[in-house]
């Protein structure tokens, strides 16, 4: 899988661009606030319709600008694709093949991609939302059925939470038949979401645990554990995760009714990373932690290969940096020759590595982009 050319208009600070890629490795160099973040992001969007920097798709569009657009032409094993984004004032438009695409669980997961950027060194050592949103990501690429679960979920909770609080603040009568139907809703979506969880982070364990043991060089174990918010198991079915879910909500109604908000489900999920069985988000260096995020990156691009049969695509940006001289070498072994991977930095000076020699380089100054030849 790979993006032969993007088309970007009125995104950011690009006007209007085109660039042709190589099937192998892209560096962006410039300096920094003249758009390198922006070109990955746009790629970003390309493939996930969301920014990983905003919730607002309207800070997306260029200043004093009705729309932005960002269009691409791939490449994967089913052969040639064409997806695009539109955002207005109005809302979003995704199309694949030039076909409009209502729900996006329908395109979601025609590229897939994995991004890496120093705010992902924040997955171990963040908070849960962050863990959350990792897992929410990366899952909604690889399972249509869990991003559309996931996209239930939040909805109904939505309205839950603000039914909640308008008897909280005396706005509504305590119809309780109301959030019944509102919490069985839920319950529904919630069961799928965590039986899905536990299976995807069962296999992100399986591919993590040798990449950590190699890069820490067979001195450390990693094992990655799913804490969800209430007290469940991976043996569970979803009829048995039902009833202890109803269970819960049953018993925490009044405090909800009390506090105004939903208190438990995969809103409230985490992650907890373990490196020789000590929680690493407590106990870790700063280097254990790096190791983990770069373990689990790593890692993502194995999982979604096994799943899906081809590579993703891979987005590093500004993150070598971040990296000591023997991570960064790891990093660039492994995915040598079989990733098509983008890389921004604001110079190549000081990393060696035969990857960067066969790189193709684009040179970024205030939204306007040069090719080496």
């Amino acid at each position: 899988m790979y993006i032969k050319n993007i088309t970007i208009k009125n995104y950011r600070n690009y006007h209007d661009l085109t660039l042709n890629f190589q099937n192998k490795i892209n560096v962006i160099i410039g300096e920094n606030a003249q758009g390198k973040t922006n070109l990955m992001e746009a790629i970003y969007v390309l493939a996930m319709a969301k920014s990983h920097r905003t919730t607002k798709d309207k800070e997306l569009i260029r200043w004093d600008q009705s729309f932005a657009k960002v269009e691409g032409h791939l490449e994967n094993r089913h052969g040639p694709l064409q997806m695009e984004v539109v955002f207005s004032h109005k809302g979003k438009k995704v199309k694949l093949n030039h076909l409009e695409k209502k729900r996006l669980s329908d395109y979601i997961g025609s590229c897939n991609i994995v991004m890496f950027a120093p705010e992902d060194l924040n997955l171990v050592k963040g908070s849960p939302q962050v863990r959350r949103r990792f897992l929410d990501m990366e899952m909604g690429q690889i399972h249509s059925i869990y991003l559309y679960h996931l996209s239930q979920y939040y909805k109904i909770m939505k309205q839950r939470n603000q039914w909640l609080k308008d008897v909280q603040q005396k706005k509504k009568k305590q119809d309780t038949t109301m959030l019944n139907v509102m919490t069985d809703q839920l319950i529904h979506s919630a069961c799928h979401i965590i039986e899905k969880r536990f299976a995807f982070i069962n296999k992100l364990q399986r591919w993590a645990e040798p990449i950590h043991r190699e890069i820490s060089r067979g001195l450390e174990t990693l094992k990655v554990k799913y804490i969800p918010s209430i007290n469940v198991s991976e043996e569970m079915d979803l009829s048995t995760l039902k009833i202890i879910l109803q269970d819960e909500f049953q018993r925490l109604q009044e405090r909800e009714l009390h506090r105004g908000t939903t208190l438990i489900g995969p809103h409230r999920d985490d992650l907890q990373f373990l490196v020789n069985d000590r929680d690493i988000h407590t106990f870790g260096s700063q280097g254990q932690q790096r190791t983990t995020a770069l373990s689990i990156k790593l890692a993502e691009i194995e999982l979604i290969y096994e799943k899906v049969g081809e590579y993703p695509i891979l987005l590093l940006d500004d993150v070598l940096s971040e990296l000591d001289d023997y991570r960064q070498s790891h990093l660039l072994s492994t995915i040598q020759g079989k990733v098509q991977t983008f890389v921004t930095t604001t110079s190549v000076e000081g990393i060696e590595h035969s990857t960067l020699r066969e790189a193709k380089i684009y040179h970024v100054e205030n939204g306007k982009i040069k090719v080496n030849k």
